[in-house]
């Protein structure tokens, strides 16, 4: 029997409205208890941020987090919880092919999700015997993610002994516990296509040749499940979710910054915050005029970052190390003219994944030894090819992702003065690989770096929290429990099952149900898959 919140649970309050928070807080309503959300931000989403720049030829819609979705059905899940269906909230666009991939060799390929389209592109571009090798990889990296979804990501797990099942023997026999790019390199003679199957770890914080083999399921959402985009962009989720939750009845208090939690013994009894300027919330109870206000609760989900939620609750748990933090990125978002002249076709494609010649050096330089890629492969994202509306006419909106040190990694170095140079450097590479024309210049730039990632507090300058090391894997990741605290739980990235939209959504399911129960009625992650590989 998984450990579940004893005690009255009628009201809870759920702090942060990114995703975690919005799936926490719908699976809650779904569940008949009453919800009040607390955001500093003045939006929802989380990190899955916006900003709207302008400039002379018009206004540009940026998404300043995640840019690649994945998964749909779990935000279709979360808004079933309501009696809703994504149709009713969001315009999704099924990208495809879902990236295209250049090489320093001047070669691409198309990355597409379906079966067949996938097979004449590999086979075009890299043979007879890779085209086979990729169907074999197709079924071990279905039948990984049927054998991991529901009983390992899906699921609240009290300690490793959760993990004994016929799941965990299955799993085992497929290989989840060796090593991934040991695996896909059995699978795929060449290269480019180990590089195409594998990079997604970077993801989880860790490279592939030290990846577990279970975190091809990352793999299995790139290149089976398939990429989607939101008109509207990203932002569209965040606004969806909690446009839902406040129709199904939550209260949503943005602009407030939670400063503490009263406690009753081990019990949390009421969450204290104030608007961003340092005035209360008139709404809630504010007696003591001392500018902070409490509002009352049974339960709490806190969706902050992990010393962040650590703090509210009192100090971290004990752990015989400290975690390991995940690379960062520098992200760099620029409105440019629209190509006028003949561009390479990786101009052409919504995300576009521009591999250095280096590989097995990228990963140790950013992980191990706290130095910029020398050669550097990035991901490069122009979502108005998707949806126009979201730049003006005649210019385009381009993003470009760059892994990096975290600051736990590289503590000296200076981003305030390496990030322009750096994100000049980059605008480099993209003319070099004819990604950008060589003459164009943005109108406007805006850098986000390990240090910006820090001022908004983000551990080790990190957006993408905890890294997926064996002993920060499942039942050994982070609790959603905390010792010594019986009604507040965690959700978020920093906890189960971890990083990236779809668990991030899960996390939000997850933290509802050590308040609720888990439902039967639940959405299957392993039928969703079985419907995605069709």
């Amino acid at each position: 029997m998984v450990r579940r919140i004893d005690g009255r649970t009628d009201h809870v309050v759920v702090v942060g409205a990114g995703l975690a928070g919005l799936s926490a807080a719908l699976h809650l309503l779904g569940a008949g208890r009453r919800v009040t959300i607390v955001e500093r931000e003045s939006f929802p989403g989380g990190r899955a941020g916006r900003l709207d720049v302008t400039d002379a030829h018009g206004g540009y819609r940026l998404d300043t987090g995640p840019t690649v979705l994945t998964m749909p059905e779990l935000l279709e899940s979360a808004l079933a919880a309501v009696g809703e269906t994504t149709a009713d909230r969001l315009d999704l666009v099924r990208l495809d092919p879902a990236y295209r991939a250049e090489f320093a060799d001047g070669s691409a390929i198309a990355v597409h999700t379906d079966a067949a389209a996938m097979e004449h592109e590999i086979r075009r571009t890299c043979g007879p015997d890779s085209a086979a090798g990729y169907r074999r990889l197709r079924r071990w990296l279905t039948d990984l993610y049927r054998a991991e979804m529901d009983s390992f990501i899906g699921a609240n797990m009290d300690s490793p002994f959760s993990l004994l099942g016929p799941d965990l023997a299955r799993l085992a026999a497929l290989g989840g516990f060796g090593r991934l790019g040991r695996r896909i390199e059995r699978y795929l003679p060449d290269e480019r296509l180990q590089r195409i199957f594998s990079f997604q770890s970077l993801y989880a914080g860790v490279a592939p040749q030290h990846a577990l083999g279970a975190y091809g399921v990352i793999a299995y959402m790139d290149t089976v499940a398939g990429v989607w985009f939101p008109r509207g962009g990203m932002r569209a989720m965040g606004t969806a979710l909690a446009s839902a939750a406040a129709d199904a009845g939550a209260e949503i208090h943005y602009g407030r910054t939670v400063t503490g939690l009263v406690r009753s013994g081990d019990r949390v009894t009421a969450v204290r915050h104030r608007d961003q300027d340092g005035t209360s919330d008139r709404t809630s109870d504010d007696s003591s005029g001392s500018g902070t206000a409490e509002i009352a609760c049974d339960a709490v989900v806190l969706t902050p970052e992990l010393p962040a939620a650590y703090e509210l609750l009192g100090g971290p748990p004990r752990r015989p190390a400290g975690l390991r933090w995940s690379p960062s990125a520098v992200v760099v978002h620029a409105g440019m003219p629209a190509p006028a002249g003949p561009v390479g076709d990786g101009a052409q494609h919504h995300h576009t994944i521009s591999f250095g010649a280096a590989w097995k050096r990228t990963f140790r330089e950013i992980i191990d030894d706290g130095r910029l890629m020398s050669d550097p492969s990035l991901l490069v994202t122009r979502p108005g090819l998707t949806d126009p509306g979201l730049q003006p006419a005649g210019r385009e909106l381009l993003s470009v992702l760059a892994p990096c040190p975290n600051t736990a990694v590289a503590p000296g170095i200076d981003w305030d003065r390496v990030g322009p140079a750096y994100a000049e450097e980059l605008f480099g590479v993209l003319a070099d690989r004819g990604l950008v024309d060589p003459g164009a210049e943005p109108s406007w730039t805006r850098l986000w770096t390990p240090q910006d990632w820090t001022d908004a507090g983000m551990a080790a300058g990190t957006p993408f929290s905890a890294s997926h090391t064996l002993t920060q894997t499942g039942p050994f990741r982070p609790r959603n429990l905390v010792r010594g605290v019986a009604n507040a739980v965690l959700a978020g990235c920093g906890t189960t099952p971890g990083v990236g939209i779809p668990p991030v959504l899960i996390s939000g399911r997850l933290a509802a149900e050590r308040i609720t129960g888990a439902r039967p009625a639940e959405h299957s992650g392993r039928a969703a898959g079985a419907r995605a590989v069709r």
